[in-house]
């Protein structure tokens, strides 16, 4: 055992030793690394905003162009009877066709090969257009 007395000795240590220096406690922010830009976590919130936004933009865009295509389309009832329309008229240029055909075959003359052009040409038109409806 020995003869030290502890307390004594420690309270003797305590009272000679250099007082202990304060922790620099207010941190200078000026000098960090990531002074001035912008936190992660925000730029990631600004993509997310923007990207709803495109979103929004996009669906209202599309609402617009369907509003724009139901403007110009024409019911159905009128739709049809133009097709009828169409076929009618399709029909009367085909007999006239037929009838070209059937007694004027040789084309020997310009204005009867211009007139079977013609109606050919006027029957592919009419035909397009039922396909378009």
């Amino acid at each position: 055992m020995s003869d030290k007395n502890f307390i004594v000795a420690n309270a003797v240590e305590n009272i000679l030793a250099a007082p202990k220096l304060p922790s620099q406690k207010d941190k200078d922010y000026l000098k960090k690394k990531a002074y001035g830009s912008v936190p992660k976590y925000l730029t990631k919130i600004r993509n997310e905003i923007e990207d709803e936004y495109n979103l929004v933009r996009e669906m209202q865009i599309e609402e617009q162009n369907e509003r724009d295509r139901q403007k110009f389309l024409m019911p159905d009832s009128e739709r049809q009877e133009l097709i009828s329309a169409l076929k009618k008229k399709w029909e009367s240029l085909n007999k006239q066709f037929q009838e070209k055909t059937h007694y004027v075959m040789p084309l020997d003359t310009v204005g009867k090969k211009n007139r079977m052009d013609g109606l050919t040409k006027e029957m592919d038109q009419i035909e397009s257009d039922i396909k378009k409806l």
